[in-house]
């Protein structure tokens, strides 16, 4: 594998999103392995200015894949014009990132033009040889290698850090020519839930997160209370808020939000690999629970081995006393 790796940009409203950085970030890893190029591609109707900000960020490469039919994001549209990118540009490796858009575009991609395809990437050894993918809804974690090229992979929000401005890259632009009846799909409109204004963990210094252990809506008052003590805010994993205790906006990890707090205290929370990939870049990490083997403790900077129920409240007690509150 020593031809193109190219990074599939998201962007909202013309900003590009963190998770594609860090895909930039995996593509240079594997271009620098294998001898091969790290390139990026931004899809729209007027995707240069993005483009511009990617090559920003020392991508050799960033197409500017412009066409009318790519105003408005549709799978067929996508998976049409990335088609055509891979074949006129030699590209082996088509990196999305594991989103909601990826989970749609990728497979389109890879079933209508028959390609190979690996999801849910959280880890890449020996220059691209060996891929380990989550699998069973994160319970295992399964490495792979990848027969043929070119091929389609999704990786994980979180599991790589997102690249640094360095160098400034060149922008191509490339007109796909599609043709409307390519497009099965019509855009109607965008809709977004009303924003709380409560709660905003990506820009959060300090979250307190609680997990399914805690036991009831009613108990994750210790979690706020030591948040509420420290100035921060609360986190939760995935099935506090399936279960309705929290809100989905408090839910940190690969479905949730990533964060990066300069410290983050996770309680009661085993550490499932799609919760750690939406906390491990925190500056400092507090785990408590009361199993010593717990996956959390492989990322934490300080272990509490002992019961949520007692530490934590004696936590928050301690901290209201040093500020002059207890």
């Amino acid at each position: 594998m020593a031809g193109k790796i190219l990074t599939v940009i998201e962007t909202d409203a013309g900003r590009v999103r963190d998770c594609s950085y860090e895909l930039v970030t995996l593509a240079r890893e594997l271009a620098q392995a294998t001898g091969g190029t790290a390139c990026a591609a931004v899809l729209g109707d007027d995707p240069v200015a993005a483009a511009t900000q990617v090559a920003g960020h020392g991508v050799e490469t960033v197409y500017a894949v412009k066409d009318p039919g790519l105003a408005a994001y549709t799978a067929d549209g996508w998976a049409a014009a990335l088609k055509r990118l891979m074949a006129s540009e030699g590209v082996d490796i088509v990196l999305f990132s594991h989103t909601p858009l990826g989970w749609d575009a990728a497979p389109r991609l890879s079933a209508v033009h028959s390609l190979p395809a690996l999801t849910e990437i959280v880890a890449v050894e020996d220059g691209g040889k060996v891929w380990t993918r989550l699998m069973f809804n994160g319970k295992f974690q399964v490495r792979m290698t990848l027969d043929g090229t070119p091929a389609v992979v999704t990786v994980q929000k979180g599991a790589f850090p997102p690249c640094e401005e360095q160098g400034q890259g060149a922008v191509k632009e490339v007109a796909i020519g599609l043709e409307p009846g390519a497009i099965r799909q019509k855009y109607v409109e965008t809709t977004s839930a009303p924003a709380s204004g409560k709660v905003d963990l990506a820009s959060a210094d300090i979250i307190v997160a609680g997990g399914r252990s805690i036991g009831s809506k009613e108990k994750f008052g210790i979690i706020k209370e030591l948040a509420d003590a420290l100035g921060g805010q609360v986190g939760a994993s995935r099935p506090v808020t399936d279960a309705g205790w929290l809100p989905h906006e408090h839910q940190v990890g690969s479905s949730g939000i990533t964060v990066k707090p300069k410290l983050y205290i996770a309680s009661g929370i085993s550490g499932a690999i799609q919760h750690i990939v939406g906390m491990k870049q925190s500056g400092y990490i507090v785990a408590i629970n009361r199993d010593k083997e717990a996956p959390i403790f492989e990322v934490a900077d300080v272990c509490i081995i002992g019961d949520q129920f007692e530490i934590v409240p004696a936590l928050t007690k301690a901290i209201l006393e040093a500020r002059g509150h207890g």
